[in-house]
């Protein structure tokens, strides 16, 4: 019987571990803002990432300025321009700003219902090349309006049931990794064999941690295969495998302990038998 719950255990524990983690980056990754800030920053030198907002960007500022007979050649400097900031530090700083902005209407999307999709507004961008230009003494740069342009990174079309996944995930985060711990522990001190349990504990930790992997490539796959005709994959592909970047290190990290402890267990095993 002990034999039979620690190997129960163990299930379970392959099991909770890619949850475990899940949960854990939804509660301290998603939820908080300084975090969420980190991983979406290095977007700001994605080429994908940063044609979007060039082009989002340049879009809004076109035919705002009334130049006459000059307009093509006032929108082609201002796409230069837009295209020239985006390699810039105050671009950086901007983009920050904006992902800082599109994480509070993140969640308060998923807390209060409003709104059906991750956005970042380009008015920090907008703002920046505007002084930028004015500085350089482009002509009429100073009419050029500071629009609140939001771009669109991710779409979800039920609402409901993922505010209540992320509550569910949120409160779980707390917990679930604990009692991962628990029962990983719990399914050694049951079993009979200890030495025999550690290994079996640590090769599910590790299956646990490739099921996890599989998870974030799956829904990747899901995620873009679902996007709108309006949002632009490479980007959208960008975006989230920048937001599930904890989660891959996470797998990789996992699977390192589980195979690191089996191992332990294995060569602890054939010492003993050796005479």
């Amino acid at each position: 019987m002990r034999t039979f719950l620690s190997a129960v255990l163990i299930v379970l524990v392959a099991l909770l571990v890619p949850a475990s983690a899940v949960a854990y980056w939804a509660d301290h990754e998603l939820g908080n803002a300084d975090r969420y800030t980190a991983a979406m920053s290095p977007l700001a030198g994605d080429p994908a990432v940063q044609n979007v907002v060039v082009t989002q960007a340049g879009r809004a500022l076109a035919g705002q300025i009334d130049a006459g007979p000059f307009q093509g050649g006032i929108d082609a400097l201002l796409g230069e321009a837009l295209r020239s900031f985006a390699g810039t530090p105050a671009y950086r700083t901007a983009w920050d700003a904006a992902n800082r902005a599109a994480h509070a209407a993140f969640l308060d999307a998923l807390t209060t219902g409003h709104g059906d999709a991750v956005t970042v507004d380009l008015a920090p961008v907008i703002a920046q090349v505007k002084q930028d230009l004015i500085a350089v003494g482009v002509p009429l740069a100073d009419r050029i309006p500071v629009t609140h342009v939001s771009v669109k990174v991710m779409e979800y079309d039920n609402l409901g049931a993922l505010r209540k996944g992320f509550r569910m995930l949120q409160i779980a985060g707390v917990w679930l990794p604990v009692l991962t711990v628990v029962l990983a522990a719990a399914a050694v001190a049951l079993a009979v064999h200890r030495r025999r349990a550690v290994l079996a504990t640590g090769l599910g930790v590790a299956a646990g941690a490739v099921l996890l992997w599989i998870a974030v490539g799956l829904c990747r796959r899901l995620t873009l295969d679902d996007l709108p005709a309006d949002i632009d994959r490479p980007a959208a592909a960008a975006v989230y495998d920048a937001l599930t970047a904890f989660l891959r290190t996470t797998a990789w990290v996992v699977l390192a302990i589980g195979l690191a402890a089996a191992l332990a267990a294995w060569v602890m095993g054939r010492v003993r038998r050796t005479p």
